[in-house]
């Protein structure tokens, strides 16, 4: 039996998202994670597992795996 969810998965998406399109952009890029952790009231550790789920989802959902060394 796994523990039940701390955050409502809406609130994971909204985060996700904010984190991924905060990231894009240069001028905020540095801190977004712990920026939107603040403004959210999350765990930031927990934000960053969020958004690299997520981000590894999106490159294998489009073909795209990562590079092997």
């Amino acid at each position: 039996m796994s523990a039940p969810e701390k955050y409502p998965g809406e609130v994971r998406e909204r985060a996700t998202r904010m984190s991924v399109e905060a990231r894009r952009d240069p001028a905020t890029k540095p801190g977004a994670l712990a920026r939107v952790a603040q403004q959210q009231g999350l765990n930031p550790e927990t934000l960053w597992n969020w958004v690299g789920q997520a981000e590894k989802a999106r490159s294998y959902r489009y073909g795209n795996p990562g590079t092997v060394l």
